[in-house]
């Protein structure tokens, strides 16, 4: 177990509408100061696909990526102790901002990529935005159960649901 800081800020900007949580960064992505960074990770790729657009291969492509279609990208914690990875392992979680980062956009949807980080945002932070959050599949490659293009499928069905409602 280490005790972790989140350093890595929220890509977001005043037009996002849709803020998408993960739980923590991994080492990898700790280690290139980047969401999502582990090679194995399909964040990137089922998001793209998602969106019928190509894969992202640079932190610009992939920030732009999100900001292009109004979405913002951050994480519940802002500190833990884990172990590696292992959301599962989680213990003493501090939260980021994530009301004032809300208050400071336009996002009226909040989705999760995965259980834990839904489980912590309903819990911890659902009671100040009262905005629900929607669980996207888990993209890491530990859950290998879900196929790359089950993963687009389920992350469009859910953004273009977001999208429609939004209008």
């Amino acid at each position: 177990m280490e005790y972790v800081l989140h350093t890595i800020p929220p890509i977001v900007s005043a037009e996002s509408e849709i803020l998408i949580l993960g739980t923590m960064p991994s080492p990898k992505s700790r280690e290139q100061a980047f969401y999502y960074a582990h090679p194995q990770n399909r964040f990137w790729a089922a998001l793209a696909r998602a969106l019928d657009e190509p894969a992202p291969t640079t932190n610009e492509e992939k920030t732009a990526l999100l900001l292009r279609h109004r979405l913002a990208l951050w994480d519940v914690l802002a500190a833990c102790e884990i172990a590696r990875a292992s959301d599962a392992s989680i213990k003493n979680p501090v939260l980021n901002d994530i009301p004032a980062l809300i208050a400071s956009s336009r996002i009226f949807r909040v989705l999760c990529t995965g259980a834990t980080a839904a489980r912590l945002y309903t819990r911890l932070v659902f009671p100040q935005t009262k905005i629900p959050c929607e669980i996207l599949p888990s993209p890491s490659a530990a859950n290998a159960r879900i196929r790359l293009e089950e993963l687009a499928r389920e992350y469009r069905r859910v953004i273009v649901q977001c999208n429609t409602v939004g209008i």
